[in-house]
């Protein structure tokens, strides 16, 4: 199994001390946490894209290649690259840019995205925003792979031999599918081949193993090897201390005050209590053993062979938050490395591939 650490980049108060970190500082905290994570042995470090509030996650190129180049081994994710607000042409440019400036380090995760106000930002309504997606997907996946594009698209101009720079340095990149709650991010997926990333956040177990075992139809209805077949998976949350006592008593503050912002913002609540939260969501609060416990429970249902936790505190003392880091890779991954593969393809590192022959294709 692979480990990945992701960050939103969210920036709001902090929810046990009411500060808010100013924005150059919270830069500043993604950057230690890249490092962080390289330092102690995560396979990937993955920044999400947001264009609202309490997000500063709407430049996540120009952030990973920062990442880029003060690391040298972890592989760089995107979590999700949100194509269907995005010029899949301009989206290219920028990702494939930042493939060659980490030496081939770039998956990318691609998603509609969500949010009301990020869609009006960008003039997307609920009725297209599913069009959007797979006609941006369409044409951001050619260009990786065709020096010349011809496409008769709706929602930018129509391209014709239309030839765009850099050409890529992996050749393709690899490209995951996030999905949340969505059948059309799910066949998407399968119809190419791809692999699919669970958010796997805000409900308890059942709505995502409902989505993974679709996919799974969908991949074997497209005719693809099942031994190809990949699936990541998000966590809503991560506290690993020496006993389940002392993870439960350390993170009751943070999931208290959570609780109350939430009320308090007229959002949905999911978990009433902490111990709901502890025992039904995808969040890993406890000993070592309970965190593999766990992950080997969500794994008989999913199969998933990647696994994301959360890069950033969360209002956890930065003290504490690191030493939950620590004894994650020290205690829990080395048993779960074990125990559950890795995924079916080379994680690294990657070497560029030779040029492909001009062609172009029309849709």
């Amino acid at each position: 199994m692979k480990f990945l650490a992701l960050t939103l980049i969210v920036h709001r108060p902090d929810p046990l001390t009411g500060v808010l970190t100013p924005t150059h500082d919270r830069f500043r905290e993604v950057l230690d946490s890249a490092l962080l994570a390289e330092e102690l042995g995560f396979d990937g470090f993955g920044v999400g894209e947001r264009h609202e509030r309490p997000f500063l996650s709407s430049a996540p190129p120009v952030v990973l290649s920062h990442i880029a180049a003060l690391t040298r081994r972890i592989r760089l994710f995107t979590g999700v690259t949100t194509l269907s607000l995005l010029d899949p042409v301009r989206a290219y440019e920028d990702y494939a840019t930042l493939d060659h400036l980490s030496e081939g380090r770039l998956d990318l995760i691609i998603g509609k995205g969500n949010g009301a106000a990020q869609r009006e930002l960008f003039h997307v309504t609920p009725e297209d925003q599913w069009e959007r997606n797979a006609e941006s997907y369409e044409v951001f996946r050619r260009i990786w792979r065709q020096n010349k594009v011809t496409a008769a698209t709706r929602f930018r101009p129509p391209l014709t031999d239309a030839e765009v720079w850099p050409r890529p340095y992996q050749r393709p990149v690899r490209i995951w599918h996030g999905s949340a709650t969505s059948r059309e991010s799910v066949d998407l997926a399968a119809r190419h081949g791809e692999p699919l990333f669970s958010a796997n956040v805000t409900h308890p177990m059942e709505p995502y193993a409902a989505l993974i075992r679709y996919y799974r139809e969908r991949w074997a209805h497209y005719g693809h090897d099942p031994a190809a077949l990949t699936v990541g998976a998000g966590t809503a949350g991560l506290l690993v201390a020496p006993t389940s006592q002392a993870a439960v008593a350390a993170y009751r503050p943070v999931f208290e005050a959570n609780l109350a912002f939430a009320r308090e913002a007229g959002l949905p609540v999911v978990f009433e209590t902490l111990e709901d939260y502890v025992a039904r969501s995808s969040a890993l609060i406890g000993s070592p053993q309970q965190v593999v416990e766990k992950v080997h429970r969500y794994h008989e249902r999913f199969g998933h062979t990647v696994l994301h936790v959360h890069a950033d505190a969360g209002g956890l003392p930065p003290d504490r938050h690191r030493a939950s880091l620590e004894l994650f890779q020290s205690a829990v991954a080395p048993v779960l490395r074990r125990e559950i593969p890795d995924p079916p393809f080379a994680w690294g590192p990657v070497l560029p591939a030779a040029p492909v022959p001009e062609e172009s294709a029309r849709v």
